[in-house]
């Protein structure tokens, strides 16, 4: 991994192939430069119109359509950046237990799905942006066709790369082996498509389960295994047109609030650049490491603070594991317990603002992202507490003969060196709670806070580093997007069938009544967070559950801290949570070497969620 700042919770640069070969990367630069002005001009536009409304008490309509046609290009230019760099989240844990001959059969048949699948929905893509021609923007009276182009164009430029890829990593043998599995399972299908169109719903099995499974089995990055599963689904089970897929996937992709994605990552981009993150952990560790298990704290706090500036896990445990992991080591910790420590940590920060699992929750839910804020802090508290405490006495044993207690002197130092960071978290968490400003308003806010502070008393960012920056943040940016948008597709074909309803009565029918169905929650999710990781998982699963959870009594606040936290804890358990071998990686340790440590504050965790489930209070009593 380059940069923790490229990944949201692992989309870690695993490999589409097994090389690293970027056979497009010299042809994409013209996209990365693209993508870093569209980033720019969103965080302008969206500064403008900040400043018009607040200083001025002038709203300025058109802001939100530029910032609006700006983000989907930037979205695709960046799926397809993302491609090229390799990191497009996808499962490669039963990839790498194949033998090497068959590993690379599989790979290439991957490659071919990808392809498969983009140079499918080009052509409605296209009849779609072309549809967009007769819709105008009301401010600016411009064709959506200026904004819709975005979608065929970045997928015609994925496919590209996906070809080129395949042709200069892929033996010959392998592509037409592939390319005829392929062509023979399509052929079957479109034979069979009569009788699946009068078929239950079982053959959503068939497409959204099994054909889904069967592509992360191969490696298949998750958004084209959510989108080859719903192009199946509607092309051979349905009389549903793909051009309704494109629709939904630009639904999924085009949220007003999702905006604050990019800029969040970019805040988070700016935090490692800076060394602000390094400044709150050396305050803390003056102030409480020279207490029993107190770098246990300090790592915990740090995490806590640290999240709520970055919005990324990936990133505060990149920020945090350095500075403190040698110190923890002098004082006899050992790197399974750190690397333990660290994942479950990071998952525990997850619901502090401003965590963009909130934000993409809080869009696709329509749950309210200032409860959602304010419920998040408090179940983290909870998360911290049951943490600490096992940490506590798991160093019980830890040797403390050098340890002396910082001077005041030096408290004071770091204190004021770490001040102008630590407003950040608490300016991004008390406008956004207090509704003085929205999560979009208050990023661009935070991002421009954190330049001129960085600038100005951090040392500053060059601009070869500024430029790397916004094109990790538009690439992971598309990753994150690309997956919403099909997601968002199969989720609605599943409401479609009408999956949602059966699951509802399913649901509202088992004994024990709202108890039962939270009990049944934290195991999806749990299994769900481990496989498919957050963000897809809340999309896909969010429109199902939360109308269930409404008819049974159960609060969205409260319901959306349970999935979230169960999804994270799912996300850093082995042996297939990436999460897990992303701290593993960060802190160089072997997973096989850490796998044992982390079960006790695994539990720990769990012990914390159950306690967040069947108490509502600790969700919504701060509201």
């Amino acid at each position: 991994m380059t940069s923790s700042a490229h990944v949201l919770a692992a989309p870690e640069s695993v490999p589409v192939a097994e090389s690293d070969v970027r056979p497009g990367s010299r042809l994409l630069k013209p996209f990365e430069v693209v993508a870093s002005a569209l980033l720019v001009a969103i965080v302008l536009l969206l500064l403008a119109g900040v400043t018009s409304r607040y200083v001025f008490s002038l709203s300025v309509v058109w802001i939100d359509e530029v910032a609006s046609l700006c983000f989907l290009w930037l979205a695709m230019l960046g799926s397809a950046i993302a491609l090229d760099r390799n990191e497009h989240l996808r499962l490669t844990l039963f990839l790498y237990m194949m033998p090497a001959r068959t590993r690379r059969l599989v790979q290439t048949f991957g490659l071919l799905v990808a392809a498969t699948f983009l140079a499918s929905l080009i052509p409605p893509a296209f009849d779609y942006a072309l549809e967009e021609w007769s819709i105008t923007t009301p401010a600016l009276e411009i064709p959506n066709t200026a904004r819709a182009a975005a979608i065929p164009f970045g997928m015609l430029s994925m496919l590209g790369i996906v070809a080129a890829y395949a042709l200069k990593t892929s033996a010959r043998r392998d592509l037409i082996v592939s390319a005829l599995v392929i062509a023979a399972i399509a052929a079957l299908l479109w034979y069979a498509s009569p009788s699946l169109v009068r078929f239950g719903n079982g053959k959503i099995v068939l497409f959204l389960v099994v054909f889904v499974a069967a592509c992360l089995v191969a490696g298949v990055p998750i958004a084209f295994c959510f989108g080859i599963g719903t192009l199946s689904y509607l092309a051979f089970a349905t009389r549903v047109p793909i051009f309704v897929m494109i629709g939904r996937m630009d639904e999924g992709m085009s949220g007003i609030i999702l905006l604050s994605v990019p800029i969040f990552v970019f805040l988070g981009c700016i935090l490692d650049a800076t060394g602000m993150g390094k400044a709150i952990i050396d305050f803390l560790a003056s102030l409480i490491g020279h207490v029993r298990a107190g770098m246990s704290y300090v790592l915990l706090g740090s995490l806590f603070v640290v999240s709520g500036i970055s919005g990324s896990k990936v990133s505060d445990m990149a920020t945090v594991a350095p500075a403190l992991f040698p110190e923890m080591k002098r004082r006899g910790h050992s790197p399974r317990e750190m690397i333990a420590l660290l994942a479950t940590g990071a998952a525990m920060a997850d619901t502090v603002p401003p965590s963009i699992v909130l934000i993409v929750l809080g869009s696709v839910a329509g749950v309210s992202i200032a409860g959602l804020f304010t419920s998040g802090i408090v179940v983290a508290m909870v998360l911290l507490a049951v943490l600490a405490i096992l940490a506590r006495w798991k160093a019980r044993g830890e040797d403390m003969t050098k340890v002396r207690r910082a001077p005041v002197s030096l408290m004071g130092r770091t204190l004021l060196v770490a001040a102008p960071a630590l407003v950040l978290p608490f300016l991004i968490r008390s406008t956004v709670a207090g509704g003085v400003a929205t999560a979009t308003e208050v990023s661009t806010i935070a991002v421009l806070y954190a330049l001129v502070i960085g600038m100005v008393l951090y040392g500053g960012i060059g601009w070869r580093t500024f430029y790397r920056m916004l094109v990790e943040t538009a690439a992971l940016t598309g990753s994150i997007l690309m997956i919403l948008g099909t997601a968002l597709a199969m989720a609605w074909a599943i409401t479609q069938a009408g999956v949602a309803q059966s699951i509802a009565g399913f649901m509202t029918g088992l004994p024990g009544g709202w108890l039962s169905f939270m009990g049944v929650t934290i195991v999806v999710f749990l299994i769900l967070g481990s496989v498919l990781e957050g963000l897809p998982a809340i999309v896909l699963m969010a429109p199902l559950m939360f109308p269930i959870a409404k008819t049974l009594g159960i609060n969205d606040i409260h319901y959306a801290m349970v999935i979230v936290t169960a999804m994270n804890i799912g996300l850093m358990a082995p042996p297939i949570g990436v999460g897990f071998y992303l701290a593993c990686k960060i802190g160089n340790v072997p997973p096989d070497e850490a796998i044992g440590a982390i079960w006790p504050y695994l539990v720990a965790l769990i012990v914390g969620l159950v306690i967040i489930a069947v108490v509502p209070w600790i969700s919504t009593g701060f509201l």
